[in-house]
C-alpha cells in the first residue's frame, strides 16, 4: 500500500494542485492513500522547520510531500515539492495534472476558509471545557513524581470531568519540567485535560482550585526567615488575586509546615482561612505503625490517632480516641469490634516518652536510610486528605490538620496549630469532644 502525506500552506495553489491530483489517484487506485495537512500561512514556516528538523530533511517551499513507510516503519521517505510529486505520479502511475490555475486558486481559497473554520470550531470546543485546575509547587520533588499518577483520578475527584495540571518549580530547569510534563502526558490519564509547566510566578495559581505545596530545598531557620518567609507571603498574595475563591491549599513538607501555612493565610486576605491546611498524616501513620508493631496488628487496624502542635516541629501524639481492631487479646469479636488503644497498651511511661520520640524520629530515620525525603508517605497523606475533603468520607474518622485557630481547645487566635478534625460534605470541622492537657498545651505553645 502506498500512503502519502501532503502538507502545505492552506492558501497555496501548488498545495491545491497536488491535493487534486492525490484525490484523483485515491479514487482510481485502491491501494493509494493520502493524508492531508493544511497549515495556516502564518504557521507554515515554523511547522516546516520543525518537521524537517525532526526527520533530517531539507525543504523550503509549499507543499511538502513524503511517503510513509507503512510496512517498514521508521521515518517517511521525502519526495519533495509539487514538481517532485507530479514526476513521481507520472513515473509510477502514468498520471499527471492538467488542472487550470483558476481552479487551483479557487481550491486554495476554499482550503484556507475550511481550515480557519475548523480552528475556530476547535477553539470554541476548548472554550466550553471547564477544567479543574490543580497546581503543584516544587513539582520536581520526589513526592510529586509519586503523587501525579494517583492524583489525577476519579477516585480522588469523583465528580470532576477533566483536570488541568500545572507544574511549578522556581528552582527547577525548563528541561526538567518539560521532561516531567512529557512523562505525565505519557500516562494517558483519562481525567487529564492538559499539563503546563512554570518556572516563575508570572502566571502562578491562575484559576487554581487545588494548590499543593510540597517539600522545597532544605533551609535552616535563619535562611527561611530571610528568604522563604517572603516567598510564601508573596504566594499568599498571588493566591488571593488569582486563584478561585474556593481554592483548597494543602501544605505538605518536612520543615516549617505550620509557618508556611500561616504565611499563606496572611497573604490571602479575601479567601476563607479554613481553605488552608498543613497535613499531619505522615505523623499519624508513623504513630499507627509503631503502635501496630507493638500490639502485633496491621497498621490499618489502628485508627483515630491525633497529632497536636507543629506538624514539622514540636508536636504531641494523642491516643485518647485511638482504636485498635483485630487485637489478639482476652476479648475477641467480629471484624468491626475494636478496643481503645489506651486500654490495651497500659504502659503510660512508654507512651509519654519513647513512643513520642519514636514518632518524631521515624520520618528522619526512613529519609536517612533512603537518602531522600519520605516521598511515598507524603504522597499518600496528600491523597488521603484530598479524598476526605473533596469526596465522600466517614464523618467520624479523625484526621489531624494544621489550621488557623479561632479559639477551639482554648488555643490562641491566629496561630496555625495541628488539631483533630472530621470531614463532612466537602468541609472540615474541629473535633470538640477531645481535650488537650494544659501541661502539654503550654509546652507546645512555648516552642511553637
Amino acid at each position: 500500500m502506498a500512503q502519502f502525506v501532503l502538507a502545505g500552506k492552506a492558501n497555496c495553489p501548488f498545495y491545491a494542485k497536488a491535493e487534486l491530483l492525490a484525490d484523483s489517484l485515491q479514487r482510481c487506485l485502491p491501494d493509494f492513500r493520502v493524508h492531508k495537512v493544511p497549515v495556516l500561512p502564518e504557521d507554515w514556516e515554523k511547522w516546516l522547520e520543525e518537521i524537517c528538523r525532526r526527520n533530517g530533511w531539507i525543504h523550503q517551499d509549499s507543499p511538502l510531500v513524503w511517503r510513509e513507510l507503512v510496512d517498514q516503519g521508521g521515518k517517511g521517505m521525502l519526495l519533495g515539492g509539487l514538481r517532485d510529486f507530479l514526476q513521481h505520479c507520472q513515473d509510477y502511475y502514468g498520471i499527471t495534472s492538467d488542472v487550470q490555475s483558476d481552479v487551483t486558486l479557487s481550491v486554495a481559497s476554499e482550503n484556507l476558509e475550511a481550515q480557519m473554520k475548523l480552528i475556530a470550531e476547535e477553539q470554541h470546543r476548548i472554550s466550553l471545557v471547564q477544567p479543574f485546575h490543580i497546581w503543584i509547587s516544587s513539582a520536581l520533588s520526589p513526592t510529586a513524581h509519586i503523587l501525579i499518577p494517583h492524583l489525577v483520578s476519579s477516585e480522588v475527584f469523583p465528580s470532576i470531568p477533566t483536570v488541568s495540571l500545572h507544574l511549578l518549580d522556581l528552582n527547577g530547569t525548563q528541561e526538567d519540567l518539560q521532561a516531567l510534563m512529557m512523562e505525565t502526558q505519557n500516562l494517558a490519564l483519562p481525567l487529564l485535560h492538559q499539563v503546563s509547566i512554570h518556572t516563575n510566578l508570572e502566571e502562578a495559581f491562575i484559576g487554581a482550585h487545588i494548590i499543593l505545596f510540597l517539600n522545597d530545598s532544605d533551609l535552616d531557620k535563619a535562611e527561611f526567615e530571610t528568604k522563604i518567609s517572603e516567598e510564601h507571603e508573596k504566594y499568599g498574595h498571588l493566591i488571593d488575586s488569582r486563584a478561585d475563591k474556593k481554592v483548597k491549599v494543602i501544605v505538605s513538607c518536612d520543615s516549617f509546615a505550620n509557618l508556611k501555612c500561616s504565611l499563606l493565610v496572611g497573604g490571602a486576605q479575601s479567601i476563607d482561612r479554613h481553605q488552608f491546611v498543613a497535613i499531619a498524616t505522615q505523623l499519624e501513620n508513623a504513630a499507627r505503625a509503631i503502635i501496630a508493631e507493638r500490639l502485633k496488628v496491621k497498621t490499618s487496624d489502628v485508627t483515630d490517632v491525633i497529632v497536636w502542635g507543629n506538624v514539622s516541629g514540636e508536636c504531641y501524639v494523642d491516643l485518647q480516641r485511638a482504636k485498635v481492631f483485630n487485637y489478639d487479646g482476652a476479648v475477641r469479636g467480629p471484624a468491626f469490634f475494636h478496643q481503645p488503644v489506651l486500654k490495651v497498651e497500659q504502659d503510660r511511661k512508654w507512651l509519654e516518652t519513647d513512643f513520642q520520640n519514636m514518632v518524631r524520629g521515624r520520618q528522619a530515620v526512613v529519609a536517612s536510610k533512603q537518602r531522600r525525603e519520605t516521598a511515598m508517605a507524603a504522597a499518600n497523606g496528600i491523597l488521603s486528605i484530598l479524598k476526605a475533603w473533596i469526596g465522600s468520607c466517614d464523618p467520624h474518622v479523625i484526621f489531624s490538620l494544621g489550621v488557623l485557630c479561632t479559639g477551639q481547645h482554648s488555643l490562641p487566635h491566629g496561630i496555625v496549630f495541628s488539631v483533630p478534625v472530621n470531614f463532612r460534605e466537602g468541609k472540615w470541622f474541629p473535633v470538640c469532644d477531645v481535650t488537650l492537657g494544659d501541661a502539654v498545651k503550654n509546652r507546645l505553645l512555648q516552642v511553637r
